[in-house]
């Protein structure tokens, strides 16, 4: 079948989001009309009109109803995680993360803005490139870096500004990764996602707690070079995470970063 393509461009909204037609009647979404009614915000979509592969539709995947997602053991077995349609299905639906820019930018009319990938991606070279740190599994932070903003592959960039609570933003990213888990075939690697996923949403272990603050230093680094490539003032990103690093390396990296955007002004 051929996939076609729909781009659609509306100005009531700051959400930017990706929603492939198969999921759009398990993913509900529901604006506040606080969001809605502002003309400043816009909202870019973008839905492919491609069907379940078959090799997918009869796999079940169940919410825990806490952000986790658990794989039925006797269902791993009916489309075998090393399949090859399965991992090409999973890789062609992840090529979103690297199309989809960051809403936050684009809010602020930042040119050429990053992508979800490229936010992943620095993370993950964060992680590599970070000293050890007793207690911390350095090659689990590497994985959760790339994985936890996988979801975004279908629901888009959510920011705080888009007027959805952390619950449903919660609900939709879960019922996200649920489908994202099938597509891949379940077994092994799909259960890894999701626990590493669901690890990091909870900030319930070291790597997470590692890992939640690359977040916010990845992104006030970005911040910082497009104050300085662009001439952009966007003090309110590191205003937001003033005071929030909750590791030794996490607020060490961002007093470096703090100090050469002090030397620049």
């Amino acid at each position: 079948m051929r996939n076609v393509n729909r781009v659609f461009f509306c100005k009531s909204l700051s959400l930017v989001f990706l929603v492939p037609s198969f999921t759009r009647s398990h993913l509900r979404f529901a604006y506040s009309s606080a969001v809605a009614s502002s003309p400043a915000r816009s909202i870019h979509c973008m839905a492919t009109d491609s069907p379940i592969p078959q090799s997918t539709a009869s796999f079940s995947s169940v919410s825990a109803g806490d952000g986790s997602v658990s794989v039925p053991p006797g269902d791993v077995a009916a489309v075998p995680a090393s399949s090859a349609s399965s991992a090409i299905d999973f890789l062609s639906l992840c090529t979103r993360l690297k199309t989809t820019p960051r809403a936050g930018w684009i809010k602020r009319e930042v040119q050429n803005p990053e992508s979800i990938a490229d936010h992943m991606y620095r993370m993950g070279l964060m992680a590599l490139i970070s000293s050890d740190i007793p207690g911390v599994n350095r090659d689990k932070c590497m994985k959760m870096a790339i994985v936890h903003d996988i979801a975004e592959a279908i629901v888009g960039d959510i920011t705080p500004s888009c007027g959805v609570s952390k619950e449903e933003k919660n609900r939709r990213e879960t019922e996200a990764l649920e489908h994202m888990c099938k597509l891949l075939g379940g077994g092994e690697r799909a259960k890894e996602i999701a626990d590493l996923w669901r690890e990091y949403e909870a900030n319930s272990s070291p790597e997470a707690k590692v890992v939640k603050d690359f977040d916010k230093l990845e992104m006030i680094l970005q911040a910082l070079e497009y104050e300085q490539e662009q001439g952009k003032d966007l003090d309110e990103f590191f205003q937001s995470t003033a005071g929030k690093f909750q590791t030794d390396i996490g607020k060490a990296w961002a007093s470096e970063i703090a100090s050469r955007r002090r030397k620049q002004h």
